[in-house]
């Protein structure tokens, strides 16, 4: 593949990794983005070729990626839904401009990456921590950490943190002019 085909590719990827669709989007014989995906009976999706060709070159027709054995050649229809959101995907990552992966003198460094430091596409007000696109992906995964306070990129963090309690603020209040946030200890919910 030439690299201006490949380049919008592995964008898409990234965006739907940070939406948590990676895996529904690609094809597991050919790794690459679905193309005319088509689901089978067992509820897997691959590209109509990449089936069409394991099938052709088989004397069963089974599901490549969980090995289910079909009795009968099933018949195979598009998935049009699938197709769709690959298709606003496309769209969304071709009409915005290609992220650049590592800092510049203005950008948020990722606290995770060793080496070369890639951008970071997001805050963390609870770990309290910036990440990159590949060390966000266990806050969109992880149920423990899909509940925490995700912001755009900052580099004062700790200015984010109640001096006093070392907690990430959630609510200022003018009036008393004090920081408020949520305590959660032993199933109580405190506001202090």
């Amino acid at each position: 593949r030439s690299r201006e085909r490949r380049a919008p590719a592995v964008l898409m990827m990234a965006e739907a990794q940070l939406c948590g669709l990676q895996d529904e989007i690609t094809c597991s014989v050919c790794l690459d983005t679905l193309t005319d995906p088509v689901t089978i009976p067992c509820g897997h999706s691959f590209c109509l070729k990449c089936l069409t060709d394991c099938w052709d070159q088989s004397q069963e027709c089974s599901c490549p990626q969980c090995r289910h054995t079909f009795t009968t050649r099933p018949e195979l229809n598009r998935n049009t839904l699938l197709n769709e959101v690959i298709k606003k995907l496309k769209k969304t990552t071709l009409s915005s401009p290609p992220p650049q992966n590592y800092t510049g003198p203005v950008d948020v460094e990722c606290d995770f990456c060793t080496g070369e430091k890639f951008r970071a596409v997001k805050s963390c007000l609870t770990c309290p921590a910036s990440y990159c696109q590949t060390h966000l992906q266990p806050h969109c995964e992880v149920a423990t950490l899909k509940h925490h306070k995700l912001i755009d990129p900052d580099r004062n963090l700790n200015d984010k943190l109640c001096e006093k309690h070392q907690k990430s603020l959630e609510i200022f209040c003018k009036t008393d002019d004090s920081c408020i946030y949520t305590v959660v200890q032993m199933g109580l919910v405190l506001r202090i």
